[in-house]
């Protein structure tokens, strides 16, 4: 359903996207993940029709994104980072307005509207100025406004950041029941438990490239290993404990590093800690996450992990 071929992108001496492929059956979830300024955005960007490549192809559905951009734009729907949602509206109207621009009737875009409000659990809110709404109800708005159009291909730039857990496990769940229906979903996020819950492959991507690709399964095996898990009293504490163990260290109290002998690995780590005169609050083996996996890949954990 959406083929992508050795696409890449500059911004003047910026290179957002260096050829890159990725390719995504119809009724199956992808999840794009990477740091901030990976590429993920641009190259949501360049399927929706609002960048175009500098190099390589890119097709939805069959159809170019440059040459064939109107059939394209016709069978997707986009979800931003952030709600682009009509303040001075009802949420209905919202839902009509974006209906009447896919060129549908007044009757049709009203019975869409009404549809994707229910589904979306904002039926009593419907006739509410938005301005009223809160964010996670403007958010749920804004995805209900790239369903209107009932696309074949729906394209969510992080589409659950800000939203409470119980928004987000909301919204899961009717994205689960889409594809189900035969949606194709192509999934930005930096909630790495986000793309083990719901995409059917990962690509990873840094620095414009896509550096791995598969299942999360298949993701996690590559590490090879379980993970040495070490968490520590304070900050300081772990920025000390980082450098012992020779391992990153960004924020937060619990460090990470692969554990390729499992209890020697374990038990040197203790010794190092304990020679450095470092306490720690708890160390322990496990299977590896696809955090771990994010980590190993580009060196850096996920920003917005929950």
């Amino acid at each position: 359903m959406i083929e992508v071929e050795g696409v890449s992108k500059s911004f003047g001496a910026v290179h957002a996207l260096t050829g890159v492929d990725l390719h995504v059956a119809a009724g199956t979830v992808l999840g794009l993940l990477g740091p901030n300024g990976a590429g993920k955005s641009t190259l949501v960007k360049v399927l929706a029709t609002l960048h175009a490549p500098d190099a390589g192809r890119a097709t939805i559905d069959g159809f170019d994104v440059v040459r064939d951009a109107v059939a394209v734009r016709s069978r997707i729907g986009l979800a931003g980072q952030f709600a682009a949602v009509d303040e001075l509206l009802t949420g209905r109207e919202n839902l009509v307005m974006v209906g009447r621009l896919y060129r549908l009737g007044r009757r049709e875009a009203a019975a869409r509207a009404d549809d994707v409000l229910e589904r979306l659990g904002l039926q009593e809110a419907g006739d509410r100025s938005v301005r009223t709404y809160s964010g996670g109800m403007r958010r749920r708005l804004d995805l209900g406004a790239s369903l209107v159009g009932r696309p074949r291909v729906l394209i969510l730039d992080e589409p659950t950041t800000g939203l409470d857990p119980r928004t987000r496990l909301d919204l899961w769940e009717f994205l689960a029941g889409l594809v189900h229906d035969g949606t194709t979903v192509l999934l930005t996020t930096q909630y790495l438990e986000e793309a083990d819950h719901l995409a059917d492959r990962i690509v990873v991507i840094d620095q414009g490239r896509a550096i791995a690709e598969g299942t999360s399964d298949e993701l996690k095996t590559q590490l090879g290993g379980d993970v040495l898990e070490v968490r520590l009293r304070d900050e300081a504490t772990a920025a000390r404990a980082a450098s012992v163990l020779r391992t990153t260290y960004d924020a937060g109290l619990v460090l990470r590093l692969p554990a390729p002998g499992r209890a020697a690995t374990l038990i040197a780590a203790v010794r190092s800690l304990d020679e450095a005169g470092i306490e720690v609050d708890d160390i322990a083996l496990r299977r590896p996450s696809l955090d771990d996996v994010f980590l190993a890949l580009t060196g850096r954990p996920a920003e917005g992990v929950r």
